[in-house]
């Protein structure tokens, strides 16, 4: 059964990477420094990435001195809190600065401290100023575009939608275009589609991050776990009815002064953490949402008037802020947090392979065991540069497979509406959750409708219908409270919980818990 129209063309690759944000571009160009003939699809253009819009820097240690590797894996597992793999971390860990040298030789330009030397800031969560940065805020959009200028080819306007497997693992992809059906034959496809953002009324993350990996990998036999940890990001600007992607404060700005006020002037942090605003993010969310809710207001404020030459430093901040009416130079930013990361993801090792012969996943969709309950800021292009790497090299071990897609039928998939999806998960798995809402949530994604999707709209609208499911079962399974997953019924951690949550496809169709999951390292 396949959409209206026939097979419109067909192509042959050694790999077919999706995705073109910073895991997916590092892979196709590993992969093809290694003789590998490389197809990436993109569903949108060429910067319709969540890498394009990291305002955050890039986590590497830098000066011994003064850091160590050591010093960044203890950082990243007290925010993981205690579901990191901490090989996984280390191995992750020390790969950035041969992946940042890389990035360098490619043109990509860092900002420079009086000395000469890439200046580094701190930022929630680090023990040290670690973080490099690019354009003040617009690091994301420099490694994009350092990676677009390398001149890897990217077929734009094609939306994944079936990763094929037989017997022996991967045979290719299927793609929908305007040129209709397209049949790519392959025994290599890396995932690298970013994350679950839209699954909220507000995100940080551009349109097309609409979970796309998750569901192809379950589809095509693979575990996801820790897909309940999303991390929501705490100072994203506030308006009044603002609804899709809203432009993040980065928390560079608390890094360098500035504070969380309520609308009494009180800080928000104190006596919440020791570490105050600069504590992990998920620590800093619930603080926020626990003084809107106690106030009865939607937001809060950050104050940076005090910051100098604030313009200069946060230029991306500032046009964001000015284009809604503020002036962060002389006034209060109003801030709320909203959907940002997915912690979470498909199960992988720290070179991006799943247990699916040829399918391999890096960046944002994958979990490698990096991350754990919570994302420590400015580790994501971390390690989206470092797996991306690692995941095309690997995609070597299969070239000069002989596979052939032998039929390009698309199974029925579920739909929900997609503003229905939304409204259910910012209500109920949101910064907060209980069981009861959880509940609530299930039961209406249980009801959802399996249709053939005739086109990317379709296919973005099942994989939301899909990981809402996994996701809220993952966390009514999960009856506790850690890192960023908060149950209001469950407020304290559970040591018999300190382990993983996987996710499968059963061969019915239906969502399933297996029992713990370890990161195969």
């Amino acid at each position: 059964m396949t959409p209206a129209g026939r097979v419109g063309w067909e192509a042959h690759a050694d790999l077919v990477v999706v995705g073109g944000g910073v895991a997916g571009l590092t892979a196709a160009r590993a992969a093809s420094l290694r003789g590998l003939k490389v197809l990436t699809v993109s569903k949108g253009g060429p910067t319709d990435t969540a890498t394009q819009y990291a305002q955050g820097g890039i986590a590497v240690v830098g000066d011994l001195r003064t850091d160590s590797v050591e010093s960044h894996v203890v950082d990243t597992c007290a925010a993981g809190a205690g579901l990191c793999d901490e090989d996984a971390v280390r191995s992750i860990v020390s790969g950035g600065p041969a992946a940042v040298a890389a990035l360098t030789d490619l043109g990509a330009v860092f900002d420079l401290g009086r000395d000469g030397v890439i200046s580094r800031t701190r930022e929630g969560g680090h023990s040290t100023r670690r973080i490099i940065h690019a354009g003040g805020d617009a690091t994301g959009a420099e490694v994009q575009r350092a990676l677009g200028a390398a001149g890897m080819p990217v077929l734009f306007g094609a939306a994944a939608a079936r990763v094929v497997t037989d017997s022996r693992g991967v045979t290719g992809l299927i793609v929908l275009s305007d040129k209709g059906i397209g049949v790519i034959h392959s025994p290599s496809v890396l995932l690298a589609t970013g994350g679950l953002g839209q699954l909220y009324s507000c995100s940080t993350n551009p349109p097309g991050a609409t979970a796309d990996g998750i569901a192809l990998a379950l589809d095509a036999g693979a575990a996801v776990a820790d897909v309940e940890f999303v991390q929501f990001h705490p100072t994203v600007l506030f308006t009044p009815g603002g609804v899709g992607r809203r432009p993040l404060i980065s928390e560079a700005v608390r890094g360098e002064g500035a504070i969380l006020v309520d609308g009494n002037g009180d800080s928000v942090t104190a006596g919440v953490h020791p570490m105050g605003d600069l504590a992990p993010r998920d620590v800093v969310s619930r603080a926020i949402a626990d003084r809107i809710r106690r106030l009865g207001t939607d937001h809060v404020y950050l104050d940076a008037r005090r910051l100098a030459g604030f313009a200069e430093r946060f230029p991306t901040v500032t046009a964001s802020c000015l284009a809604a009416g503020i002036d962060p130079a002389h006034q209060l930013i109003p801030v709320a947090p909203a959907a940002h990361y997915a912690c979470g993801g498909v199960v992988t090792d720290v070179h991006g392979r799943t247990e699916v012969p040829g399918l391999y996943a890096a960046g944002e969709v994958a979990r490698t065991g990096l991350h754990g309950a919570n994302r420590l800021a400015s580790n994501s292009l971390l390690e989206g540069l470092v797996v991306g790497e690692r995941a095309g090299a690997a995609a070597a071990e299969r070239a000069g497979t002989s596979v052939e897609i032998r039929s390009a039928e698309l199974r029925p998939l579920p739909h929900l509406d997609r503003g229905r999806v939304q409204e259910l998960m910012t209500a109920h798995a949101s910064v907060v959750r209980d069981g009861a809402g959880l509940s609530t949530a299930a039961l209406e994604l249980a009801e959802s409708v399996d249709l053939v999707p005739a086109d990317a709209t379709a296919l973005e609208d099942a994989a939301l219908t899909v990981t809402a499911a996994a996701l809220v079962l993952a966390a009514r399974a999960r009856t506790e409270s850690r890192g960023c997953h908060t149950r209001s019924d469950f407020p304290e951690t559970s040591e018999s919980l300190r382990h993983g949550i996987e996710v499968r496809l059963g061969s019915g169709g239906e969502l399933e818990l297996p029992d713990l999951v370890t990161a195969r390292n």
